[in-house]
């Protein structure tokens, strides 16, 4: 099913490729994360049964008790009052003034008769009532009733006088104290009391001094209306909002829903009328994030346009393997009360990724997984996403990246299962220690077995999912190619029994093209293991090829159109054997390339001897051309090997020389058109070829007989 996808792919542009892959793969992310951050929501009713123990799945704000709360705080705020020393003066004043009209009516209507009549009485009295006036306008409770204002103006002078000093002196004591409004009582039977006990008061004047004193005092203390509002401001400012919290059970199972309880389901967005379209929002804003950082890492890179394509439909489907296996823990999740999320092997994608591409696709895998395993492995009740599982994967994916580096061999892979369990182990200690909470033995252990166990898992299914990816999209990694290096494996059998000089030639052209290709930065352990095998197409005809041959040339005895026909055969007859042992498609390219359209100029020059019309291009192999750096270097290897095998009494200045011609006659015919090989590069093959056959046919020392 995936190999005819995988070829209509191809078929395709790679930025159609890429947007159709990244599209698709975005539709299908978005319905596998959206159970995990839509809401639940509940139908529910006032006053019915609780079903279940529902739990607020998010911290809110509960603004209807934040108001009560606020105003019962406002309630119990005192006034703040404010002392105001200019009132005993004033009221002292008004005392002071009505003794005064006293005096003064009394001394215009009354002192001149000795005996007062009552027609003057009444003149005194309305004379005074028109002083009053302004006064009781002012001042309503300062009333006085005709007898007792009658009895004051039939009062001697002296009385009066003495009356007004003592008047004054009360009210001088008893409001030059701060007095509240609720204390004025208190205040005025204390100023009765002081009048009762005077001795400057007549006993007949004692309740008009009563009538007199009581209107006169007065609250000092009066509220401050900014400042207390400022306080009551300062105080419901000071009052935190109610909230009702993430994980905060609401109601419990078999509960009754009351009023307060269904408001709070209201408040949190729980019941079915509630639906908020906000998580489905934020979750496609996050995987055009997450898609964009996949489609900007393909289209800055350069590489060939099919390595790209492979690459980008190996990324998704290692990404898509981990999000069922995601599915499938989160479910499992719920059944448990410790994280089983810790078990989960986070360092699967960046070493499976590494292993079929690259680094750097690995880095993004680990950043994007850790993302998503943030919201697909939560608990139930969590805030934007579980933050200690994106740590998690984050921390142990990067250990396995560091650890790994650049070989991809079975025990390489293991030792970083190793290092992957002791950063698992230091960071579920780290979260266990951070929680603060209790921790049972059984508990502590299953964590330490999980932090573990997803490491080994980790590199298990690494190794095991290998060889799958590996044939379904034509990748052969480190760990096939070492696989395939054994030299008991039965292709390498063959060429050695059968052709034993051709075996030993790709042995020392392997260890040429390996250290040229690390000198230059390209896949050494492939150009080892091409080189083992790029010769195979010989074991057809072995014997037609001279290293295999035992001092009879048997191309003495064909045409050279024959002996052509043979030599050229061999690259072809390799691809062939080679593709049908289903060996990796860079190894057959390696068999069919390695000697791209290079011309057979030995025979050329004998068949022309014969016929002068022969064609040049008749004489040269059928290609194609070396399409990667790994298989020009093999071919440089694959000629300098062989002609410095024949040369006589090589000597260093000789082998540099040979190495030089090689080269430059390639160049110019045009063999490294098609690959990313540059100059620079052709020159650092060239030194490293000519030290490691400096090295291989050295000098000897002569031993005497």
């Amino acid at each position: 099913m995936l190999k005819p996808l995988i070829q209509l792919i191809k078929s395709l542009k790679f930025h159609v490729t890429a947007w159709l892959v990244i599209g698709l793969s975005a539709i299908l992310l978005f319905f596998f994360v959206y159970d995990d951050v839509k809401q639940e929501t509940y139908e529910l009713s006032p006053f019915q049964i609780s079903p279940s123990t529902i739990r607020s799945l998010k911290t809110v704000e509960d603004s209807e008790k934040t108001e009560e709360e606020r105003a019962r705080v406002a309630e119990e705020q005192p006034a703040v009052y404010q002392f105001n020393e200019e009132i005993a003066s004033n009221r002292q004043s008004i005392a002071t003034s009505f003794f005064d009209y006293l005096l003064e009516v009394k001394e215009n209507s009354l002192d001149s008769e000795e005996k007062v009549s009552e027609d003057s009485l009444k003149a005194a009295i309305r004379e005074m009532n028109l002083k009053l006036k302004e006064l009781k306008e002012k001042e309503p409770d300062f009333y006085l009733s005709q007898p007792v204002l009658t009895g004051l103006l039939t009062e001697k002078e002296t009385v009066l006088i003495e009356m007004r000093n003592e008047l004054n002196q009360i009210l001088s004591e008893e409001l030059s104290q701060p007095i509240k409004a609720k204390d004025l009582s208190v205040v005025q039977y204390e100023a009765e009391r002081k009048i009762r006990t005077s001795i400057s008061i007549p006993d007949g004047q004692v309740q008009t001094m009563i009538q007199l004193v009581r209107p006169l005092i007065e609250p000092t203390e009066t509220i401050n209306e900014e400042l207390t509002d400022q306080r009551l401001k300062q105080a419901k400012e000071s009052i935190e909002p109610t909230r009702i919290l993430q994980g905060q059970v609401i109601v419990r199972e078999g509960q009754v829903i009351d009023k307060e309880i269904y408001r709070q389901l209201e408040v949190t967005g729980l019941l079915t009328n509630q639906t908020s379209a906000k998580p489905i929002v934020a979750l496609i804003c996050l995987i055009l994030l997450l898609s964009g950082l996949v489609y900007i890492h393909f289209m800055s890179r350069k590489e060939d346009k099919t390595v790209l394509k492979k690459a980008l439909l190996i990324f998704y489907s290692v990404f898509f393997l981990v999000i069922v296996m995601m599915k499938l823990t989160g479910v499992l999740e719920r059944e448990f009360d410790v994280q089983v999320s810790f078990l989960f092997p986070a360092a699967l994608a960046p070493l499976l990724i590494k292993l079929l591409t690259n680094e750097r696709l690995a880095i993004l895998s680990v950043v994007i997984l850790s993302a998503i395993s943030g919201l697909m492995l939560q608990e139930g009740v969590t805030s934007i996403m579980q933050m200690e599982i994106v740590l998690y994967f984050l921390l142990s994916g990067v250990t396995a990246l560091l650890v790994l580096g650049e070989s991809g061999r079975r025990l390489t892979i293991m030792r970083t299962s190793l290092a992957v369990a002791v950063a698992n182990l230091l960071y579920v200690a780290f979260y266990l220690l951070m929680t603060q909470s209790s921790y049972t033995l059984s508990e502590l252990m299953f964590y330490a077995i999980a932090a573990v166990s997803s490491a080994i898992l980790s590199a298990a299914l690494t190794i095991g999912l290998l060889p799958f990816f590996e044939s379904v999209f034509g990748v052969v990694s480190d760990m096939r190619l070492i696989e395939l290096s054994n030299p008991n494996h039965p292709l390498l059998k063959k060429v050695l029994t059968e052709t034993p000089g051709t075996y030993h030639h790709s042995v020392m052209v392997a260890n040429l093209a390996d250290a040229a290709c690390e000198a230059i930065g390209a896949n050494g352990l492939l150009a080892r293991v091409g080189s083992y095998y790029h010769d195979i197409g010989k074991t057809v005809r072995p014997l037609y090829f001279i290293e295999n041959q035992h001092g009879v040339n048997l191309h003495d005895q064909l045409t050279p159109e024959e002996s052509r026909d043979i030599i050229i055969a061999h690259a072809a007859d390799g691809a062939n054997i080679l593709a049908a042992k289903k060996m990796p498609a860079q190894i057959v390219d390696i068999a069919r390339q390695h000697h791209g359209t290079s011309f057979l100029k030995f025979f050329y020059s004998k068949a022309k001897e014969q016929n002068d019309e022969v064609k040049e291009d008749d004489f040269r192999y059928f290609g194609p051309k070396p399409q990667t750096k790994e298989i020009a270097v093999i071919s440089i290897a694959d000629s300098c090997e062989a002609a410095v095998r024949s040369m006589k009494e090589p000597t260093p200045e000789k082998i540099s020389g040979l190495v030089k011609s090689i080269v430059k006659d390639k160049l110019n015919d045009g063999q490294f058109d098609e690959c990313d090989l540059s100059m620079k590069e052709i020159r650092i093959v060239e030194q490293v070829i000519c030290e490691t056959l400096n090295g291989i046919f050295h000098s000897r020392i002569e031993y005497p007989k």
